[in-house]
């Protein structure tokens, strides 16, 4: 006779859930991943987040067919008690199936290419503009391509981060490096890090490292109390210097974005500087230096310093574009505090993200976010079959009464200035307000 299964309680469960006892249920099969979460390719806080709970949805939605056969040696013999699964979770999983079976996963067509065809030739233009050319004008544009360049490359690395966008992981390895750090300046590890935790807590005011922009932006009052930041590990401090520039943050949105690239590069430093994991630390700084030796390099070609600062500017302020389209899928959209429960997956995805309608032709300029709830839901999927899917995804979340926002580019920022707005009056009058004056009364007159 067969051994009989052993079951524990989702309570019992739950227990496991620090550094070093992180248990998680898949299809509700127990396993012990505490020594595994250091090696884990998404990082350690995917893992911490769904610790001690059913994980299923997230693991479905982040690995191929072929990542099941490596969860045996994890299992503990255990099953969980009364598991059961929800019926919009039954019909996403078939969706994932489905599409697997069509391949859908793995067409990819030629949009790498020609994206890189075309990061190629604006670095080009921009090159020979500035070598060749004694015009402010022709230097000033060039300036702008750069910014374009690095739209572009942003949407290289976004999706070789997801999946693999080249011919092998090794080809898909040096895209990475060559469009994050070699052309952009950013870390692609710092990047990996910061969106999986993006992905798996989306929205999340303390998880979501997206959302967490104190002292400049805050999407939710929720945030006054200075909740502790998990991915950050410390304390987000809403002091008086936080409020203040929170009470006029629907007016510095745009102004902070022209120049957000400063905190990605700052970022990418402070982990690479660190004695934190990082995944071929040698490449990535290898990388990252080689960016801070060509672009100087290129700014100090211009004739004066007048032409380099305009530049700079320039390059910096059209990719703050990219920024804003970042901030616009999920800064209106519905916030939590505390992590993912991991048996609502495609709640909590639909329910924090917003698409954006465009017409087909201009796909090339939103590189996917336009689709964020089907790249949400399906984070494996290539950004050339969002479109082919939606449908399927309007239909899930119709079904099982799940929100499914899609607005105009237009409507999307009127939305997260409206949700900067609403936040930035609550400042103003929270607890002990910062003194006004005659000029404050002034300018907030008509907030």
């Amino acid at each position: 006779m067969a051994e009989s299964k052993r079951y524990i309680s989702q309570e019992d469960l739950s227990k496991h859930n620090i550094r070093g006892d992180l248990w998680i249920s898949i299809q509700g099969k127990i396993y012990d991943v505490s020594d595994w979460a250091k090696d884990h390719p998404g990082g350690e806080l995917p893992l911490l987040s769904f610790s001690g709970r059913d994980v299923t949805d997230a693991f479905v939605a982040y690995h191929p067919g072929t990542a099941w056969q490596y969860l045996d040696k994890f299992f503990t013999g255990y099953y969980l008690q009364d598991y059961s699964v929800s019926e919009a979770s039954k019909d996403y999983r078939k969706l994932v199936s489905e599409f697997s079976k069509m391949g859908l996963f793995e067409k990819k067509g030629h949009t790498a290419f020609f994206t890189l065809f075309s990061v190629a030739m604006l670095f080009a233009v921009s090159l020979y503009g500035i070598l060749c050319s004694d015009s402010t004008l022709v230097h000033l544009g060039c300036g702008g391509l750069m910014g374009c360049m690095w739209i572009q490359s942003g949407w290289l690395g976004h999706d070789s981060g997801h999946y693999q966008i080249m011919s092998s992981p090794r080809f898909n390895r040096f895209a990475q490096i060559l469009t994050g750090n070699c052309l952009a300046g950013i870390s692609i590890a710092w990047w990996k890090k910061n969106h999986n935790a993006h992905h798996i807590c989306c929205n999340s005011l303390d998880f979501d490292p997206d959302l967490q922009h104190i002292p400049f932006f805050v999407v939710s009052s929720k945030l006054f109390n200075s909740i502790t930041s998990y991915f950050y590990e410390r304390k987000l401090k809403f002091d008086s210097v936080a409020r203040f520039l929170v009470s006029y943050q629907h007016w510095t949105f745009y102004p902070v974005m022209c120049l957000a690239r400063i905190n990605l590069f700052a970022q990418s430093i402070i982990l690479l500087s660190s004695k934190r994991r990082v995944s071929n630390r040698g490449q990535e700084i290898l990388g990252v230096l080689l960016y801070w030796i060509w672009y100087p390099f290129l700014v100090s070609c211009l004739p004066n310093w007048g032409e380099r600062i305009m530049f700079v500017l320039a390059s910096f302020a059209v990719t703050g574009i990219q920024h804003v389209q970042f901030c616009l899928n999920h800064f209106s959209s519905s916030v939590y505090v505390g992590p993912p429960t991991g048996t609502d997956w495609c709640e909590k995805q639909t329910m924090g993200t917003l698409d954006i309608s465009c017409p087909s032709w201009m796909d090339w300029f939103h590189g996917g976010l336009q689709f964020q709830i089907e790249h949400h839901l399906f984070p494996r999927l290539p950004r050339r079959n969002l479109r082919k899917v939606s449908p399927f995804v309007k239909e899930l979340c119709k079904k099982h009464n799940l929100p499914y926002n899609c607005v105009s580019f237009w409507m999307a920022n009127v939305l997260t200035i409206g949700t900067l707005r609403t936040a930035a009056l609550q400042a103003r009058n929270f607890a002990n307000p910062v003194p006004k004056n005659l000029v404050w009364e002034a300018i907030n007159t008509h907030g």
